[in-house]
């Protein structure tokens, strides 16, 4: 009689960047053929879901009723790809209301499954997973797709607003709980937390889910110790309870494909193979991220002033519909496109790229990136530098640590509305893939780093990474 596998139930908040390091877990998890495994969501993140798992995979989608018109949201909008920022906060007040759903779902499973056991992976937002997993006998875990430092500073920030504490003219303050991050610069604040004040929407909904994370038995992070052991350390001692860095989770062709359709890979990868050894700048923001129309302008002219080739990944800039037509004559440089098209110098691709196999290529030697932790995994796994544009959320502390700490990252610009000059741009590209002193000492600090997260994830030989151990003794923990 074949073996009961045992329940793993993934809850991944409904964004692509959310979603992209569960789906990416779930599949390391059923290579172990040990569990049953049913990733919930709503029901159009479900059906992108099932495009994205392998045909022969034995994954459960589970759907979860969710209808956005009764949240003041347009219809269809399960996911922020398809909303503009100042609505990503309805979606995630609105994800409360998933509770009694989830829960006759945990019911219905641990009824069916009298004698296995349930393990809960529950997204960041989704605090309140934790009393509903421990009222029903499941363990329960929190998954961050971020990294350690970059989610203590969010986590702290949120919890103590300390830049509501100080003088308003003092540019730079510490978190009180949290002193290794060193001074944060008030640009440092993504615009929720700069605007917070304690009564408004974010603060509330972030001060109560992110007090229900000591309900949970553990959190893990897509992340390595070797890298981010001070962010780990943070959770152990804030929330005592294990902290698992279980990382790099990264599945190859991870990412979605915005309404435009993005780039064939197989065009993309000719394109790289005509080009030089570390020759090529990446640029991209991410699947929820843009720039302003004049940041993109100054930014296009920088790409073809500093003369190195690029693949550049556009969407419309702040304030258009992302998934409009882009008006390249409105928001590039006159005649930019057909410039680099002929001289083949740069790619400009709408909406979507295969980012990983971009990244993987001999070709590239710089990613131009907004510091989203699934992008700086991808770069870093490949020992390619970053260029950081943060722009929201934790993005600003993932910038900060890889460019004081780990030594692999030059911040080009800061923000979404910060003013930007081409020059400014061109000169730090210049620094960083040109054969200066920084540059480099950049690519070489890369390539080591490249060899940390290698070694985390080695399972061979009689030997196990860290990132095998943490993940061994999670399950362990959790099933056991």
């Amino acid at each position: 009689m074949a073996e009961e596998k045992e329940e793993v139930l993934l809850f991944p908040f409904m964004a692509q960047g959310h979603i992209i390091p569960f789906l990416a877990l779930a599949l390391h998890l059923e290579k172990r053929q040990k569990y049953h495994i049913t990733i919930v969501n709503t029901s159009l993140n479900i059906r992108k879901l099932r495009s994205s798992l392998p045909p022969n995979s034995s994954i459960t989608l589970s759907e979860i009723p969710f209808n956005p018109s009764q949240h003041g949201l347009p219809p269809n909008t399960e996911n922020t790809d398809a909303i503009p920022y100042n609505l990503v906060i309805r979606l995630i007040q609105a994800s409360t209301t998933l509770k009694p759903a989830f829960t006759n779902l945990l019911r219905s499973i641990l009824l069916q499954n009298k004698n296995r056991r349930l393990l809960v992976i529950a997204d960041i937002f989704f605090g309140w997973t934790a009393a509903v997993s421990k009222e029903l006998g499941a363990f329960h875990v929190i998954f961050s797709g971020c990294g350690g430092y970059g989610l203590a500073c969010y986590y702290s920030l949120w919890l103590n607003l300390p830049h509501r504490r100080v003088d308003p003219a003092q540019e730079y303050f510490t978190l009180p709980d949290f002193p290794e991050a060193l001074d944060i610069h008030r640009t440092q604040l993504p615009n929720n937390i700069a605007e917070a004040d304690g009564s408004d929407a974010w603060s509330l909904f972030q001060q109560q889910n992110l007090s229900e994370w000591v309900k949970s038995d553990g959190v893990l992070f897509n992340t390595v110790h070797g890298l981010d052991s001070v962010g780990l350390d943070y959770f152990k001692r804030k929330l005592n309870r294990p902290v698992w860095a279980i990382g790099p989770i990264i599945s190859a062709g991870s990412g979605s494909r915005g309404k435009g359709g993005g780039i064939n890979p197989k065009l993309c990868t000719e394109w790289l193979e005509a080009k030089p050894c570390k020759s090529v700048l990446f640029v991209c923001f991410g699947s929820m991220n843009t720039i302003s129309a004049s940041q993109m302008m100054e930014l296009g002219k920088a790409l073809e002033r500093c003369g190195k080739s690029f693949i550049w990944v556009v969407r419309p800039p702040i304030g258009f519909d992302i998934n409009s037509e882009f008006r390249e004559d409105e928001w590039l440089p006159e005649g930019f496109v057909e410039r680099v098209q002929e001289s083949g110098k740069g790619l400009v691709v709408r909406d979507w790229a295969p980012q990983l196999e971009i990244l993987s290529h001999s070709a590239v030697s710089v990613f131009l990136s907004h510091c989203g932790w699934n992008s700086v995994l991808e770069s870093l796994s490949q020992g390619v530098p970053i260029l950081g544009w943060p722009m929201a959320a934790e993005q600003f502390y993932n910038c900060k640590l890889l460019e004081e700490d780990v030594g692999v990252c030059v911040e080009v610009a800061r923000g979404k509305s910060c003013e930007v000059k081409c020059d400014d741009i061109a000169e730090k590209i210049a620094l960083v893939i040109e054969e200066t002193e920084k540059g480099i000492a950049m690519r070489k600090k890369a390539g080591y780093v490249r060899d940390v997260i290698k070694d985390a994830v080695k399972d061979e030989d009689g030997f196990k990474g860290s990132s095998v151990n943490a993940m061994d003794e999670f399950l362990s923990a959790a099933l056991s």
